[in-house]
């Protein structure tokens, strides 16, 4: 068994998707970043790789390279698994951000991630929080997520 913990943090900008979970929400803003920028999508990510000893996701997946722009991270987690072949036990995250409510949208992103890591949704937790108004999360200004992976 082992244990992998991932994060991102991605600022919010306008003229953008906001894509989380595998999920696009409604809201005025999105995520910036090379790919999609779905930060569960790549603290997951994080989490299989370090769990795997296989390094993070900018070492595979470069911002330099023009191939990721724009990708959806989801593509780049079917290429994780490639790259780590884990038995995945559970996973276990949380969703930073002050805005927009995420609550609606959880079961969604649990299906969906579930689906593309062929487990069971009861394998994956994923929890919202704010930031009570601190920081640049809670500002508005900023989305991070935590997970936490254990492997087999």
């Amino acid at each position: 068994m082992r244990v992998g913990i991932g994060f991102d943090i991605h600022r919010l900008i306008s003229n953008r998707k906001l894509i989380i979970g595998g999920i696009t929400i409604p809201y005025h803003k999105g995520l910036d970043g090379h790919s999609d920028a779905d930060v569960l999508i790549h603290a997951i990510g994080d989490a299989l790789l370090g769990a795997s000893g296989k390094r993070d996701i900018g070492y595979h997946f470069p911002d330099t390279d023009p191939k990721f722009k724009n990708c959806s991270s989801l593509l780049l987690l079917q290429q994780i698994i490639g790259i780590t072949h884990p038995k995945i036990i559970n996973i276990d995250s949380i969703i930073i951000a002050e805005a927009p409510r995420l609550l609606p949208y959880i079961e969604q992103m649990i299906d969906k991630i579930a689906f593309s890591l062929d487990i069971q949704q009861a394998q994956i937790s994923i929890k919202a929080k704010t930031y009570e108004l601190l920081g640049d999360i809670g500002k508005g200004k900023a989305i991070a997520a935590y997970s936490v992976v254990l492997i087999k």
